[in-house]
């Protein structure tokens, strides 16, 4: 699969002509005409490489939207261009300061729509190459060898113990949830019990030398979650 678009947009001339542009440019792309349809498709398909947003939406709006999107463990890296018909400055302003990475006013041409795209997609990609390694004190991972260390020694890790130091180290300073936890490595549908995660994390802090009772690490904010800080 190429890189996948998702765009949201009421207008159904506006949407079918972004969708056949597209995939006239070799995107794979799914079209939806409210912010619940996209967040359906998000739970029962793969998600997106990018979101195209219409601020002006039935029921929740596109602002809405991006604000419960940067919000979600699972998509807050999403890239989202926000397309709309306003042209006031605060709605740009408003769109860019909850998380949007562009902006383009309706009526647009298709080549300004792509342009924007390509944009986006160069931005997205030199920031995920400076992010390659993740580093606290002297633990670090290597998300293109998919490695830990501690004090430059390997640490081997199990898939899951890897991305859950991937996700706490990512979220450095803020406390990530149990559910949020849970959901992004087990999935949405996971109907394991919880105590998965409290053994996966003991494995884990056992691994890179932490302890629960003396944490160098990993934190626990009881009856929350857990903090690498």
């Amino acid at each position: 699969m190429g890189t996948l678009i998702y765009a949201v947009e009421d207008d159904d001339n506006i949407r079918e002509l972004i969708g056949c542009t597209l995939r006239s440019f070799s995107y794979d792309v799914e079209t939806f005409s409210s912010a619940e349809e996209l967040f359906s498709a998000c739970r029962l398909k793969p998600l997106p490489d990018m979101i195209l947003l219409d601020i002006m939406l039935p029921g929740m709006s596109g602002i809405d939207a991006l604000k419960i999107i940067r919000s979600e463990p699972l998509m807050h890296r999403i890239p989202v261009i926000l397309l709309t018909a306003k042209f006031l400055e605060t709605d740009k302003v408003i769109g860019l300061d909850c998380g949007a990475d562009d902006y383009i006013t309706k009526p647009f041409g298709i080549l300004e729509l792509m342009a924007r795209i390509r944009a986006v997609q160069r931005r997205i990609s030199e920031s995920e190459e400076k992010q390659k390694m993740i580093s606290y004190q002297d633990l670090t991972i290597d998300l293109n060898r998919h490695q830990a260390y501690v004090n430059g020694a390997e640490v081997p890790l199990t898939l899951k113990e890897f991305e859950l130091l991937y996700m706490l180290l990512s979220n450095k300073g803020k406390t990530v949830t149990r559910e949020e936890l849970l959901n992004s490595i087990w999935g949405f549908d996971f109907q394991g019990e919880s105590r998965t995660l409290d053994m996966h994390i003991k494995t884990l802090r056992q691994k890179i030398g932490d302890s629960a009772d003396d944490p160098k690490y990993i934190k626990t904010v009881r009856g929350i979650g857990y903090i690498i800080a």
